[in-house]
């Protein structure tokens, strides 16, 4: 077990990728935080997990919210007596035409997609930083991140700040060997998708789930992304295996946008 004594925060936790997460690292042998704005979902899951054995803490978290992010790391610490890995998995998605993006619309992305990411990173951070054990940082962007997309004007920026973010944090936390990395996922088979596909067919006129077998038809490896394909990226640059692997993006999205 690679994580086995880690303590992690997964953001989003309690649902789609954030889940898959979760569930990894604990098999991993992680004490892991739920944290999430459901906390209702949340607590459940922790619950499924304590109840398997596991050792989870569910917290409700908006992190937008620099207070309720601090008390988050506060609430893990109390818990568990220390954190080691913190994964900024939370993030939101709204999809306008060009002409027709507004103040609202811009600030819906990155007040959680990047400001949300820094604030959670910097409260992991002065706590790993207080420990005086290293530790690690996994940011969440996405392929969009990597290519403009005509009706995702907002979010590919976002995504796209967040590997620049990524470069400037572990750049910042290098002296205190707090490794920070990003993955960016591709059309992964969640929820999220399917309010995607239906953005899609709502602007482009595309009857439902035509936008879905489209964007799969062109992935090189011939199937769509599964959560547990990011947990398994996201448990290893947790681990010790990655100990000399900071700063980087990792593509994983079965070959759909080149590195």
């Amino acid at each position: 077990m690679r994580l086995e004594n880690k303590v992690a925060i997964v953001t989003g936790g309690a649902s789609g990728i954030g889940r898959a997460i979760v569930e990894r690292f604990v098999r991993e042998g992680a004490k892991v935080v739920v944290a999430d704005m459901n906390l209702e979902g949340a607590t459940a899951f922790a619950g499924e997990i304590t109840a398997n054995g596991g050792d989870a803490l569910a917290v409700q978290v908006d992190v937008r919210n620099q207070q309720q992010v601090q008390a988050m790391v506060d609430a893990a610490v109390a818990r568990f007596g220390r954190l080691d890995i913190l994964v900024n998995n939370a993030g939101v998605f709204r999809m306008k035409p060009f002409l027709d993006i507004t103040n609202a619309d811009w600030d819906f992305n990155f007040d959680v997609n990047c400001k949300g990411t820094l604030w959670c990173a910097q409260a992991a951070a002065r706590q790993m930083i207080a420990q005086g054990q290293g530790g690690k940082i996994i940011n969440l962007s996405s392929q969009a991140g990597r290519r403009g997309e005509p009706l995702v004007l907002a979010y590919c920026a976002s995504k796209a700040a967040v590997i620049s973010m990524t470069q400037s944090m572990a750049l910042a936390l290098a002296p205190h060997k707090i490794n920070v990395n990003a993955i960016a996922p591709g059309i992964v088979d969640t929820p999220m998708w399917d309010v995607v596909d239906s953005e899609f067919a709502r602007y482009e006129g595309l009857e439902p789930g035509a936008a879905k077998r489209r964007a799969v038809a062109a992935i090189p490896l011939g199937r769509i992304e599964q959560p547990e394909d990011i947990a398994a990226a996201a448990a290893f640059l947790a681990s010790a295996d990655a100990d000399y692997i900071t700063q980087q993006t990792l593509n994983v999205d079965g070959g759909n946008v080149p590195g």
